[in-house]
């Protein structure tokens, strides 16, 4: 568990890049020994990586821990969480893929009936497997042990063999051109199969993924058909626009535009 100044640590490094020791003991008035014990437990959690006098986000070839990913915008997760939830109706089949925003978007999920959902994340299967309204259907494949991501070839040829109303998917960064990117090019590969067998893409990523950088292409913004984040770039905006991409901002105080939920059953 994270302190609040930890936190804001977090948050400042995710804002400009870095954190410097002495400026974050001067806003925090504490001593620099202090922060620099914030800023090795940051490290160790893989969040943060110390460089001379502070320290960086963490490399753009290796993702966050998934610990800290669940701790990261947690509200602004929850937020596009419950939108998600409400653009889909019930007795609708989806997708939802590896991620701690698409598990937000599982837990909400949780009051619909009717619902068949596919899925490459032991995390999500698990949430969703005592609910009688929702079947469960899970992919084979290799068990990632950081984060109960399923994935190769075998889960790729699983999902090839559905084509459902929705896929909800997720990206560990979204560049500012519209490129979404991960880390794992397995994970990738699966992304890719759910994104070509469902009807309707639902992209579902909190607003810090304009600020990572990642090294596997997934796909483009236009290959979505409804984004929904907390706060949109400027020139994210504009590709939505350009593309016909359904832009949908969700506050984590539940103050972003309200969602309609995306016709009686299918897209």
């Amino acid at each position: 568990m994270l302190s609040d100044r930890q936190l804001q640590i977090l948050e400042s490094a995710k804002r400009s890049g870095r954190v410097l020791v002495d400026e974050l003991a001067g806003r925090f008035e504490v001593s620099v020994q202090t922060i620099r014990k914030d800023l090795n437990e940051l490290c160790d959690a893989r969040m943060l990586t110390r460089v001379h006098g502070g320290a960086i986000l963490s490399s753009g070839v290796e993702n966050v821990g998934y610990d800290a990913r669940r701790v990261i915008a947690a509200d602004e997760k929850a937020a596009i969480g419950r939108a998600v939830a409400d653009l889909i109706p019930n007795q609708a089949s989806l997708f939802i893929n590896i991620g701690t925003t698409t598990e937000a978007v599982a837990h909400q999920l949780l009051r619909h009936s009717g619902l068949m959902v596919i899925t490459n994340n032991i995390n999500v299967a698990t949430a969703m497997r005592p609910y009688p309204d929702v079947e469960v259907v899970i992919a084979g494949g290799v068990v990632r042990r950081s984060d109960g991501g399923i994935v190769g070839e075998a889960a790729v040829d699983f999902i090839r063999q559905f084509k459902v109303d929705f896929a909800v998917i997720g990206a560990s960064a979204i560049d500012l051109d519209g490129s979404l990117l991960d880390f794992d090019y397995r994970e990738v590969r699966v992304a890719q199969a759910i994104i070509g067998n469902a009807r309707h893409v639902i992209l579902a990523a909190d607003s810090s993924k304009f600020e990572r950088s990642a090294p596997v292409r997934i796909g483009h913004l236009d290959q979505v058909q409804t984004f929904v984040t907390d706060e949109a770039q400027a020139q994210i905006r504009e590709i939505c626009q350009a593309a016909e991409v359904r832009l949908i901002e969700a506050g984590p105080a539940g103050g972003g535009m309200a969602a309609a939920r995306i016709g009686d059953n299918a897209a």
